[in-house]
C-alpha cells in the first residue's frame, strides 16, 4: 500500500494550495481528481463564466459609443467562436495548475477517491492508499429540482458546452448563479425570463443591492417573477414550456436550472459525519469526525468562495506540516461579488445586519446615473451604500451596484480591515471625476 504525509480528495482551488503548501513545506502529497485539475472555479466557474459576463457586456459597450459619436456596424455574434476560445483557455490554466502540482512533486491520480476510514482512501480503480493526514476539497455540486421534467434543464456546468446560442432561456433561481447567466445570455442577445419563487434575489444580499439589480434587469428587458414557484416542465417539439404552480405558462430553448449548489460529500462514502444540511461537519480547525481527516471550501457548506478555500487550504497546510500555532483565517469580513451586469459587490454588514446587532446605525446611500450614461443615452445607474455605526463611527459595510463594482469594494475591503471610521472617509479627498469618489463624498444619512 502507497504510503502518504497527506492524501487531497479534489484538485480545485482549496485542495490544490493545500497540496503545494505542504509539499513546499517537505510532506509527500498525493491528490485525486475525478475530472479536471482546477476544479469548479477554473474549469466551469468563475474563470469561464467571467470571461462569458465580459463577451456579453461588449454589446452595450457598442451601444453607448454610438452615443459617443462612433459609427458602430452590428455584425452580430459567434458563439461557438466564444465558447472554443474560453475552452482553450480554460485548457491552458489546467496545464498550468497540474505544471504546479508536478513542480511541487505532488502525486497525482486521475481518478475519484473516497474516505475509507482513518487514514486510508479508496481510489475508484480499487486500490488502497494511507495518508497520515488527509484532506476532502470536493467542493459542491448543481443541486437537482425535484419536479416533473427536471431531466430537460441544463445547469450553469453545462452553459459552456451549448452547441449554439438559445433565442430564448428560461432561468429558474435568484441566486447570484441565476443572475449572472441572466445577464450573459441578455447580453448575448437572447430573450430570458427569471422565475424564483423567493419575494426578492440575491437572499443574504443588503436590501438596495436586491432591489437595484431587479429594477436594472427590468430596464434591460429581463422578464422577472418573483414568488413564483416552477411545477413541471415539458419537452415541445421545439423548445420546452415551463409552467408555475399558478399554471402560468413559459417557454424556452434553454431551461437552466440555477438553484443553487449543494456540498458535494461522495468522498465522505458514509465515514463522515454531515451536518443537518448535509455539509461535512467539521470544528474549527475543520477536522472532521475521523482523526486525521480533515475537509475544506465548499465541501463544508460554510464561505463558497474560491479566495476562502484557498485560505483554508494554505492554513491548514501550514499548521499540519509547519507552523503548528499558526493562527487561524479570520473570514469575518470577506468581500463578495456577483458578477451581472450591472455588476454587484458588498463587504461587511448589510443594513439589516446592523440594525439587529447595535442600537444606532447611520445609513448613507446615493443612487444616480453617471456622467458615461448621460452622454451614452443609456438607463445604466449606480447605487453605493456604507453603514456606520453612529456610536464608534466605525464603518460597518460597503455596497455597490455598478460598473466595475468587484474592483472597487475589493479595495475598500481593505479600509474595512483596518477599521476605518466614515470621518477618515469624509477626509479622504476625491478622485475627480471617478464614480468611486461617491464612497468619500457621501454626507447625508438616514
Amino acid at each position: 500500500m502507497e504510503n502518504f504525509d497527506l492524501f487531497v480528495v479534489g484538485a480545485g482551488s482549496g485542495g490544490v494550495r493545500a497540496a503545494r503548501t505542504a509539499a513546499a513545506l517537505g510532506a509527500r502529497v498525493a491528490i485525486a481528481e475525478q475530472s479536471r485539475v482546477g476544479g469548479t472555479c477554473v474549469i466551469r466557474g468563475c474563470v469561464p463564466k467571467k470571461l462569458l459576463v465580459t463577451a456579453s457586456r461588449f454589446r452595450s459597450e457598442a451601444t453607448d459609443a454610438i452615443g459617443f459619436g462612433w459609427g458602430v456596424e452590428s455584425v452580430g455574434h459567434n458563439w461557438s467562436a466564444l465558447r472554443d476560445r474560453i475552452g482553450e483557455e480554460v485548457g491552458r490554466l489546467e496545464s498550468l495548475y497540474r505544471k504546479g502540482l508536478d513542480g511541487s512533486r505532488v502525486t497525482i491520480f486521475d481518478e475519484r477517491a473516497a474516505v475509507e476510514a482513518a487514514g486510508r482512501v479508496r481510489l475508484a480503480s480499487g486500490q488502497a492508499i494511507s495518508a497520515e493526514h488527509i484532506i476532502v476539497a470536493t467542493g459542491a455540486t448543481p443541486t437537482p429540482l425535484d419536479i416533473p421534467g427536471a431531466e430537460h434543464c441544463i445547469t450553469s456546468d453545462d452553459v459552456f458546452a451549448l452547441p449554439h446560442l438559445p433565442a430564448r432561456v428560461v432561468i429558474i433561481g435568484g441566486g447570484y448563479i441565476a443572475l449572472e447567466f441572466a445577464g450573459i445570455f441578455k447580453g448575448l442577445g437572447a430573450d430570458v425570463i427569471v422565475l424564483h419563487r423567493g419575494a426578492s434575489v440575491l437572499r443574504g444580499f443588503d436590501p438596495d443591492i436586491q432591489s437595484g439589480i431587479a429594477s436594472a434587469y427590468l430596464d434591460q428587458g429581463i422578464d422577472m417573477h418573483l414568488n413564483t414557484e416552477v411545477h413541471r416542465i415539458e419537452a415541445l417539439p421545439v423548445g420546452y414550456r415551463v409552467t408555475d404552480r399558478a399554471g402560468t405558462v413559459y417557454e424556452g430553448d434553454v431551461i437552466l436550472n440555477a438553484t443553487g449548489r449543494r456540498p458535494n460529500t461522495k468522498a465522505a462514502a458514509g465515514a463522515l459525519a454531515l451536518t443537518p444540511s448535509g455539509a461535512i461537519d467539521v470544528d474549527e480547525r475543520y477536522a472532521t469526525s475521523l482523526e486525521g481527516v480533515y475537509a475544506i471550501g465548499d465541501a463544508i457548506g460554510q464561505l463558497n468562495l474560491t479566495p476562502v478555500a484557498i485560505r483554508q487550504g494554505q492554513w491548514l497546510a501550514e499548521s499540519l506540516f509547519g507552523k503548528a500555532e499558526c493562527r487561524a483565517p479570520d473570514f469575518g469580513l470577506t468581500p463578495t461579488a456577483v458578477f451581472s451586469t450591472p455588476e454587484i459587490a458588498s463587504v461587511g454588514m448589510t443594513e439589516r445586519e446592523a440594525r439587529t446587532a447595535l442600537p444606532n446605525i447611520a445609513v448613507y446611500r446615493t443612487n444616480f446615473r453617471p456622467l458615461r450614461a448621460a452622454v451614452a443615452g443609456s438607463p445604466e445607474r449606480v447605487m453605493m451604500k456604507l453603514v456606520v455605526d453612529k456610536r464608534s463611527d466605525r464603518v460597518l459595510g460597503m455596497h455597490m451596484v455598478g460598473r466595475d463594482a468587484a474592483e472597487i469594494i475589493q479595495m475598500g475591503a481593505i479600509s474595512l480591515q483596518r477599521g476605518i471610521t466614515k470621518r477618515e472617509f469624509d477626509r479622504t479627498v476625491a478622485l475627480h471625476p471617478s464614480i468611486a469618489e461617491e464612497f468619500v463624498t457621501m454626507r447625508s444619512h438616514d
